[in-house]
């Protein structure tokens, strides 16, 4: 198996950059020329451009595209959905990769089971992949709010007082450069974007009691492999967390038996194969079985 070790760069990812500057390019014409884009088209540039920006942040979180940690997060901070900090993000996705626990409530921090009722209620419209995409990106601030009011996750004054200025930097250029209201800026880059995320997330773990069996690998998505920076192959990304998205693929093709069969086969043929089973029906149960764990 070629090795991706958790290390620093030592080498500059220009693929990486490319699209870095492909995506705040994009962003910056696409909230300029807004006016002269029927709103549907705004909102389907918007929103890739958003998410797009959220899978950017992901390679970021995890090294890359430059030696350099402070320029990587120079490069993914701007917060271009403006509710989630993306220390926030970095310590939460992190949390994710450490724990042994994966879907877990107790122990991971990016899981969509929860443990108590009160969550439960607050998860239950997501149980679909319609409800996760219509009522998803709202639901999920709410959640974030309500996690760092009680304590949990909770940043330092520092990085609020950075993730404000940058909210209220990027507000500024939306009303006095581009003439764009706070109301469409939600409606065509915040909430599709969130929405577009969402269909990642949705699918790639699944409760079990193996935990080898928690992550899963979404085959043939051209289109939003690449919205998703390959993160759809997501027992790859686990196996390989080191690996820079453009090899990600090779890495998977090479590996493909090994790794569905650790998965236990946890595997869907496209996006369209997960709308399929899952628009109208629900992924799993919501209830996170304590029997899963030895302990909680």
């Amino acid at each position: 198996m070629q090795s991706f070790a958790r290390q620093p760069l030592r080498t500059v990812e220009w693929p990486t950059l490319g699209l870095t500057a492909l995506i705040y390019g994009g962003w910056t014409l696409a909230t300029l020329f807004h006016e002269r884009l029927p709103p549907l088209l705004l909102a389907a540039i918007g929103g890739w451009l958003t998410a797009w920006h959220g899978s950017l942040q992901h390679e970021v979180i995890h090294g890359h595209p430059t030696p350099w940690r402070r320029l990587n997060t120079l490069l993914a901070f701007p917060p271009l959905s403006l509710w989630l900090p993306f220390e926030a993000y970095r310590r939460s996705h992190l949390g994710h990769h450490a724990t042994e626990h994966l879907t877990d409530p107790a122990h991971d921090p990016e899981s969509r089971y929860a443990a108590a009722w009160p969550e439960r209620a607050l998860l239950w419209p997501q149980a679909t992949l319609l409800g996760r995409l219509v009522l998803g990106p709202v639901l999920d601030v709410g959640r974030f709010l309500a996690g760092t009011i009680s304590g949990r996750g909770r940043l330092g004054l520092r990085a609020w007082a950075l993730h404000v200025l940058a909210v209220l930097a990027i507000l500024a250029w939306l009303h006095f450069v581009c003439a764009m209201s706070l109301g469409q800026y939600l409606l065509c880059f915040v909430y599709p974007g969130a929405a577009l995320t969402l269909i990642r997330s949705f699918a790639e773990h699944r409760a079990d009691a193996d935990p080898a069996h928690r992550v899963a690998v979404v085959e043939r998505a051209p289109v939003l492999g690449l919205l998703f920076l390959n993160n759809n192959l997501h027992a790859a990304h686990h196996a390989a967390p080191g690996a820079p998205w453009y090899r990600l693929p090779g890495f998977y093709r090479r590996e493909r038996g090994r790794l569905l069969a650790a998965n236990g086969g946890l595997v869907y043929a496209g996006y369209a194969d997960v709308f399929r089973r899952f628009l109208l029906r629900p992924h799993d149960e919501l209830s996170y079985p304590v029997s899963f764990e030895g302990r909680r």
